[in-house]
C-alpha cells in the first residue's frame, strides 16, 4: 500500500493511519517532490508526478498495490493508474474529483511567501502572522510544519515553495485521459467538503467507471484527520 498526501502536505501527516493500516499490509507513506524530504525540481505537475510514483514502484519491485492518495495526490494516483494501467490493485482516492478546480490557495501562498524566514525568531511568530491569510488554526499549523531550523539553525521551508507558487495552476489541472481507467477505484469524500459534488459524479463515472463512492460524516477535505476513525473503517470495508 502507498500512501501520497496533498499539496502543502508530508507523508508525516499520514504516519497515524499508515502505523493502522501497517498491521496487515506493508505501508509506504511517500513525500511527493517540491514536499518534505524529497527533492526539489522546477518540473512540477501529474505527468512528472505519476512518473515518480511508477518509478517508485518499479525501484521496489512492488506487485500489484493498493493506492491511497488525497486530494493533490489523489490526482497524481489517478494520473498514474491511466497512464500505467492494469499495475495497480486498487485505487483510493480521498477527496478530489478528477475535474480542473480553480486557483483557491492565493491568500496562503501570500502569506507564506510574506514570511521574512531571516528575521523570523519563533514559529508562534509565524503562527500570528499567518492569521491574517488563514483564519483557521488547524491550516496554518498544518502549513507550518513545512518550517524547521536548518544546520544554521535558521528557518527554512521543507516544501520547494518558489515552484510550488509558480505553478499552483497546475494543481487544479484534469487530468489527461486517453482510455478510462478499468481499475477498481474508491473515491472517498467528507461529507462537509465541496471537492466532490452530485454533478461530479457522471464525469468521474466516464473516467472511472469502476468507482465507488463513500461519504464520512462531519469530515470536512482533511477527512483522516477530522475523523479518523470512521476513515479507516471506510479503508477497511473496501480494501
Amino acid at each position: 500500500m502507498i500512501i501520497l498526501h496533498g499539496i502543502f502536505g508530508t507523508s508525516d501527516n499520514w504516519v497515524g493511519i499508515g502505523k493502522a493500516m501497517a498491521e496487515n499490509h506493508r505501508v509506504f507513506l511517500l513525500d511527493q517532490r517540491n514536499h518534505g524530504q524529497s527533492p526539489w525540481d522546477d518540473a512540477f505537475d501529474y505527468q512528472v508526478m505519476s512518473e515518480d510514483l511508477f518509478e517508485f514502484i518499479q525501484d521496489h519491485a512492488l506487485d500489484s498495490p493498493i493506492l491511497i492518495g488525497h486530494s493533490m495526490g489523489g490526482k497524481v494516483v489517478m494520473q498514474f493508474d491511466l497512464n500505467h494501467p492494469g499495475l495497480a490493485k486498487k485505487i483510493i482516492i480521498v477527496d478530489i474529483a478528477p475535474k480542473y478546480y480553480p486557483v483557491h490557495h492565493t491568500a496562503i501562498l501570500e502569506g507564506l511567501n510574506s514570511l521574512n524566514l531571516k528575521t523570523l525568531e519563533s514559529r508562534q511568530a509565524a503562527n500570528d502572522h499567518l492569521k491574517r491569510f488563514e483564519e483557521k488554526e488547524g491550516v496554518r499549523l498544518f502549513l507550518l510544519k513545512n518550517l524547521y531550523r536548518n544546520a544554521e539553525q535558521e528557518f527554512a521551508w521543507r516544501i520547494n515553495l518558489k515552484v510550488i507558487t509558480q505553478h499552483i495552476d497546475v494543481v487544479g489541472h484534469e487530468l489527461w485521459v486517453k482510455n478510462p481507467s478499468q481499475t477498481e477505484t474508491i473515491f472517498i469524500k467528507g461529507a462537509d467538503s465541496h471537492y466532490i459534488q452530485p454533478e461530479d459524479h457522471r464525469y468521474i463515472a466516464e473516467i472511472f467507471p469502476n468507482f465507488e463512492l463513500i461519504e464520512i460524516p462531519q469530515a470536512g477535505h482533511w477527512v483522516q484527520a477530522d475523523q479518523p476513525e470512521a476513515f479507516l473503517a471506510a479503508l477497511n470495508q473496501v480494501i
